[in-house]
């Protein structure tokens, strides 16, 4: 069974998550720092970790971005925040969610139960895809592994199936929402946001120049494609 970092300083809160994850059949630790929790991620084992926003020693954006230096583990983040501005500064360091304190116990259940379940498949050994190759991009469905020029990228679930959904329909535009529903599986609600914080962080990936990319391409006013550059189609300023 997954093993859950709950990552919080206040014991009331990682009680009751503790008691609500186990409920589910998963395995909890607890972290009541920032630095804690990175250093249990580095450790390994660590399946998911539910990761405040506020904390000592080290807060959770500054651990977020620790973690991702080493880990593509799902990272939920645990906000008293309600501000916009809050939620993306996450997406922008890595976070693969969030979610607002007070939460409802049902909903933080089943946004677990959806980060895990992309992290298991992008881990797993079984899988119904085949390689795709785009330009100097190729995405072996298989091994859920993507190179550039030959070389491998890492990719955060996320990013990977947004990568996937789009390098499978070349060319066809996908609007902020339409991702949304196809890779979180859930309503699009405040979804040009989040989607557009994950395009940014992919394009530093797989882009020569993220400011000008050749793959990934928006279409103003409508979404995102991908494109072939050496396919003589690809248009520019967009």
């Amino acid at each position: 069974m997954a093993v859950i970092l709950i990552t919080d300083d206040e014991a009331d809160i990682t009680s009751a998550l503790e008691i609500y994850l186990r409920a589910e059949g998963y395995q909890t630790e607890v972290a009541r720092d920032g630095q804690t929790a990175v250093d249990r991620v580095v450790a390994g084992g660590i399946d998911l970790v539910l990761l405040d926003v506020m904390m000592p020693v080290m807060d959770g954006i500054t651990a977020l971005a620790r973690i991702r230096e080493v880990s593509n583990v799902p990272v939920i983040l645990l906000t008293a925040r309600a501000e916009d501005a809050d939620k993306i500064m996450g997406l922008n360091v890595g976070a693969d969610d969030y979610i607002t304190k007070p939460f409802n116990p049902a909903e933080l259940i089943a946004r677990v139960r959806s980060q895990l379940r992309r992290y298991m498949t992008l881990g797993g050994n079984v899988s119904q895809g085949s390689v795709t190759t785009i330009g100097s991009i190729s995405l072996d469905d298989d091994a859920k592994r993507v190179t550039v020029d030959g070389s491998e990228v890492a990719l955060t679930p996320v990013e990977y199936n947004i990568l996937r959904l789009l390098m499978q329909h070349p060319g066809h535009v996908y609007s902020s929402a339409e991702i949304y529903q196809q890779v979180w599986h859930e309503v699009p609600v405040g979804s040009r946001g989040a989607v557009a914080v994950h395009i940014r962080h992919l394009r530093e990936k797989i882009e020569i120049n993220p400011a000008e990319p050749r793959y990934l391409r928006v279409v103003w006013g409508q979404g995102y494609r991908m494109e072939d550059p050496t396919a003589g189609h690809a248009r520019p300023g967009e």
